[in-house]
């Protein structure tokens, strides 16, 4: 077991030297051209890292510099399943196919995660990704587990399972296929409309309630969809989601994640009727999260993106936190406190209850969980 693990340790340093070796123009603003088409402007260094810094090696000779292209690595996952205990979601245990996340929102809370390997939460989050290829294999072999409990697992938390990569790669499905074959509750979170190739799956599993899936609408106006997350369909293709979900029979909940003080706040009415229409039954909202070196990042990306509302936008958000960019309590951290936080959540509640959204979905079902007989490696012989 020590050499399996030690060798496992060996893998990963290998597959995070050869990513780093490549990580470049940490810190500092990144030209334009080389950043289309992505969320954050620069490379800050994690909290994990020195950082690097370019430096003129006395030449004077023009240089072409190539853009950020997406890098995806694949690891062979040991354990698939995460267990939290926090007191502000209602799960307990969630899978997460990819590291790092193409979609480039520049908000998501999920990017100081990239630090823990060395890379940045940056530009390397959109970027240099990992897949874990062998995921199915791993969650089939952990539901069989004499004593497994069985309670929802949730997808699409902290990284999003139907990024473009996941087109080729296929992983979210054959993750699919095993918990419709175990009859296993999941409950789905997406801003992807890749989603939709898996209606096939979905609505199955949504017959025998073991399913529901979260869209996330965060504006409606295409200018601010595509500045702040640029790899994510228009907002227009995300409501088209909700309704082929809909219309295949999948409880669908709308979420309007982040609610970004002084820039999308004005839209959770209109979010919120919009979705209804297409088909959505529950809604809820999170007010705008900056762990760690999000702060950074989205301040920077303010300044560029929005600089006449960044200083604005900037002081709701701290007046939210006592004066801090982000207050991590329990409690606190996905609402704020004070009259602005308490004004929105208002706003939410009449909003729902005008449109007809309930705030929680049907509860999955958990008693129809059953092992299958067979296995790839044991196929059943009736």
């Amino acid at each position: 077991m020590q050499i399996v693990r030690l060798l496992a340790y060996v893998h990963y340093m290998f597959l995070f030297a050869l990513m780093q070796d490549e990580t470049e123009d940490k810190g500092a603003a990144i030209e334009a051209e080389r950043r289309r088409g992505r969320g954050a402007i620069s490379n800050q260094a994690g909290r994990f890292d020195l950082g690097r810094e370019e430096c003129s090696d006395g030449w004077d000779i023009p240089e072409l510099r190539a853009g950020f292209r997406t890098d995806l690595r694949l690891e062979v996952a040991r354990t698939i399943l995460t267990r939290n205990a926090s007191p502000d979601v209602p799960f307990d245990r969630s899978i997460n196919p990819y590291r790092g996340c193409e979609h480039g929102c520049v908000y998501c809370f999920a990017r100081p995660s990239h630090a823990w390997l060395g890379l940045s939460p940056g530009l390397d989050f959109e970027t240099k990704l990992i897949g874990r290829p062998n995921a199915a294999a791993v969650l089939a072999r952990t539901l069989r587990r004499r004593g497994y409990d069985v309670a929802p697992i949730a997808i699409g938390t902290n990284t999003d399972a139907y990024q473009p990569v996941e087109r080729d790669q296929e992983i979210m499905r054959d993750i699919l296929k095993v918990l419709r074959d175990f009859r296993h509750p999941v409950a789905i979170v997406t801003k992807g409309s890749l989603i939709e190739r898996d209606i096939d799956i979905l609505s199955e599993m949504a017959a025998q309630g073991l399913v529901h899936v979260g869209v996330s609408v965060t504006t409606l106006d295409a200018g601010i969809a595509r500045a702040m997350e640029p790899r994510v369909p228009v907002p227009k293709r995300r409501l088209a989601t909700i309704r082929a979900l809909s219309e295949a029979g999948v409880p669908v909940r709308v979420m309007m994640a982040p609610v970004v003080p002084g820039l999308t706040d004005t839209e959770i009415e209109a979010v919120f009727a919009a979705a209804r229409e297409a088909g959505a039954v529950a809604a809820s909202w999170i007010m705008l999260r900056l762990p760690r070196e999000v702060a950074g990042l989205f301040e920077e990306w303010l300044g560029e993106a929005f600089p006449g509302r960044a200083a604005r936008i900037m002081a709701r958000v701290r007046e939210m936190h006592g004066g801090k960019a982000y207050d991590p309590a329990f409690g606190k951290r996905m609402r704020g406190e004070g009259a602005y936080a308490d004004m929105i959540a208002a706003r939410a509640r009449l909003a729902m209850q005008t449109h007809g959204l309930v705030r929680r979905l049907p509860a999955l079902v958990c008693d129809r969980f059953e092992v299958p007989l067979g296995s790839s490696d044991q196929p059943a012989l009736f």
